[in-house]
């Protein structure tokens, strides 16, 4: 078997600030089908399962591309939220920039030193990555296969007294549980829902999505509740599949610092690469 190697890559983000990112693939110049991963709040590309499902992709002949939205705070040492300002400053209009973005670097070959345009290409997302996911597939026809791990339904996702306090303190304060560190976000995003209400129904791209496209979702999911895969699933049309793990949590048993796979995960890995040689190849 080919050895797997990854290119760091760094463009232009939405808020002109650096989006980093990395391709893994066998080779950058056959012009393989390209997967393009999207991780989620408070998530980043190096966290948890992100780097082992890509490397898993690349290794099953796709070219896999993880990379950290802008608004994700990770700073430059790819595990640290060093970039607090940007990730007040995030909002879901910028995310779906950023995946456009890379997306197109991607279709035109190019993103890394001598990589060739794919032959075809798939996203798979995480959590809020995985609405943005939604919403991209709908928007570029040529995403020819769509995998979500416990996608949100909606981004509205808070109730009328947080989202008063928010306005009225000018902020909100999220606490990232694994370092502690309180981060907060601007009404900016909230401001950002309101201007691009259609654009952002998750379940309006959900019905409109032409790709073939897997549901995966953990039956324990603390985060995202099963039933906003059963909303999503119900919006979708025919050449969906949801599938329900038992016993999974919103990352399938998975840890950052990484340690180690789960069953749930390993059945979610496994789903998820048979879907792209389904669909990509």
């Amino acid at each position: 078997m080919a050895t797997v190697r990854t290119f760091p890559f760094t463009i232009p983000g939405y808020d002109k600030g650096p989006l980093r990112g990395d391709v893994r693939t066998q080779d950058v110049r056959d012009g393989r089908p390209v997967v393009v991963i999207f991780h989620g709040f408070k998530g980043f590309k190096d966290w948890g399962f992100f780097p082992h499902i890509a490397e898993r992709l690349a290794r099953s002949g796709f070219t896999a591309v993880t990379f950290n939205f802008s608004g994700s705070g990770i700073g430059p040492d790819f595990e640290t939220f060093s970039e607090a300002e940007r990730f007040q400053r995030s909002k879901p209009s910028g995310d779906l920039a950023d995946a456009a973005t890379v997306w197109e670097a991607v279709l035109a070959g190019g993103l890394v030193d001598g990589l060739a345009a794919p032959s075809a290409a798939g996203v798979l997302g995480h959590s809020r990555g995985g609405g943005a996911a939604i919403v991209h597939a709908n928007e570029h026809p040529q995403c020819r296969a769509l995998v979500t791990w416990a996608a949100i339904s909606t981004y509205h996702r808070w109730g009328p007294e947080t989202l008063r306090r928010w306005r009225e303190h000018g902020s909100i304060d999220i606490v990232n549980a694994r370092t502690g560190q309180v981060l907060p976000i601007g009404t900016q995003f909230l401001d950002d829902l309101e201007a691009h209400n259609e654009r952002l129904d998750v379940l309006a791209a959900a019905a409109a999505v032409k790709a073939p496209w897997l549901l995966i979702h953990g039956r324990a999911d603390e985060t995202v509740k099963v039933e906003e895969a059963e909303r999503l699933r119900e919006a979708a049309g025919d050449g969906t599949d949801l599938e329900i793990i038992d016993g999974g949590s919103h990352t399938l048993g998975a840890v950052h610092p990484w340690g180690g796979s789960t069953p749930q995960l390993d059945r979610a890995m496994d789903r998820t690469v048979g879907w792209f040689l389904e669909h990509l190849y």
